[in-house]
Formats: structure tokens, C-alpha cells, sequence
């Protein structure tokens, strides 16, 4: 919260280089169609009370909200204040959110799910302050980009990664992953990513744990 004191306090939040942040994206697969079929009240109902619920699950985490942009979401670790775990925290927040968005009910259409899609990336940012009137704290650099990228290029109802996001929660030995075929990315040509599908040995409905690539979101 020291960002925010310092811009309600007027004072200047200098640029600052962070070498290694985990940074979140996500997005709605198909919102334009749930936007043509809906009063714009209702979508503006809808994305609150989704975001609401995003908000306060966030608060658990040792995480920034950066922003959100219609039915889009970003979220870093390790900025503005820098941590060691960054990536850990966000790999848990992804598989929180994705969660809570597989069980939320559209108010207004109550027999459709909404499809999220998530995704993350490891790498190095400069963060800082931007505008006068309305000052926003934002994150520049290739890092940001790929990061969008990983969201884009992923599927519904999954959570993509980066190898750099990978080969860092590596050494926790926490998370289930899964390499994917070796995909075309915009602009980044073609890289080898990975799904991450859920914690290691996390509880499960019957009692027991989950031992194997287990989906965990699988309808």
C-alpha cells in the first residue's frame, strides 16, 4: 500500500527496476458473446461482482491489482514491494481464481459458466507512476508483453506459463505442470510453454490426494 500512500500524500513514486517479477493476465473467452446477448447493466453487474470476488481473494496473497481493462485482469508479485516467492504467490492466486470462476453463476444468465484464461510470466520490469489527473502505477517492458502473450495463446479454462515461470516455481516442487507442444507465439515466434494443472498432493473431495497431471478444472 505505500504506492498508494504516496500518491494520496502527493509525493513522487520514483521508476524503480525490478529483475524478477511474475505478472498475471487474464480474460473471459467469449465476452463479446456474453456482451451482444446482455443489457450493458447487466454485464457491468456481472464484471463487478466477479471482480469483487477476484478482489477479495487477492488480499490473501502477497500480490499488486494493476488493473482491469473490461473483462480483463492483471496482477503482478514481487513489485512494488519485491519478494523472493513472487511467482509461488501468483501460481496460487491463478489456481484460486480459476477456482472461483469455474463455480461463479452470471447473474443475469444463470445456465452459462464463464471461461477464464490465464497467464503467467517470469522476467525483469521497470514500474512506475504515469499521468497527473488520474495516476496509475504501471509496469513497461518485454516482460509485461510476453505475459499478455501466454494469456492469448492459452485455452480456455487453463492456466499457461511461461518456461521462465516454470524452471522458478521449479524449486518449490509444489505445483503439477505439463509441458505443451511447442506453440507460435505473436511476436515471440515459437516457444515451449507449459499448463500448470494444480498443487502437488492437494486434497481431494473423497479424502485422498491427487498423484498424477490431474486437470483440475475439467467439467
Amino acid at each position: 500500500h505505500q504506492v498508494a500512500d504516496q500518491l494520496m500524500n502527493n509525493q513522487t513514486v520514483d521508476a524503480k527496476h525490478f529483475e524478477s517479477v511474475t505478472i498475471y493476465f487474464s480474460d473471459i473467452v467469449g465476452f463479446t458473446e456474453i456482451s451482444a446477448a446482455s443489457q450493458p447493466i447487466e454485464i457491468v453487474y456481472m464484471l463487478n461482482s466477479l471482480y469483487s470476488g477476484f478482489d477479495g481473494l487477492i488480499e490473501k496473497f502477497d500480490v499488486y491489482k494493476v488493473e482491469t481493462i473490461g473483462d480483463a485482469y492483471m496482477v503482478a508479485g514481487g513489485v512494488p514491494k519485491p519478494t523472493t516467492d513472487h511467482m509461488v504467490q501468483i501460481s496460487d492466486l491463478a489456481l484460486c481464481l480459476m477456482t472461483f470462476t469455474t463455480n461463479y453463476v452470471i447473474p443475469h444468465m444463470p445456465e452459462r459458466r464463464l471461461l477464464l484464461r490465464i497467464g503467467l510470466h517470469t522476467g525483469s520490469v521497470v514500474a512506475g507512476v504515469v499521468g497527473l489527473k488520474m495516476p496509475r502505477y504501471c509496469l513497461f517492458g518485454d516482460t509485461v508483453n510476453t505475459a499478455s502473450r501466454m494469456e492469448s495463446s492459452g485455452q480456455p479454462k487453463r492456466i499457461h506459463i511461461s518456461k521462465s515461470t516454470k524452471e522458478a516455481l521449479d524449486p518449490y516442487d509444489k505445483f503439477l505442470t505439463e509441458p505443451r507442444e511447442a506453440t507460435a507465439i505473436k511476436g515471440k515466434g515459437v516457444m515451449q510453454t507449459y499448463w500448470l494443472l494444480g498443487i502437488k498432493n492437494a486434497p481431494t473431495a473423497a479424502g485422498g490426494t491427487t498423484s498424477g497431471k490431474v486437470l483440475m478444472f475439467e467439467n
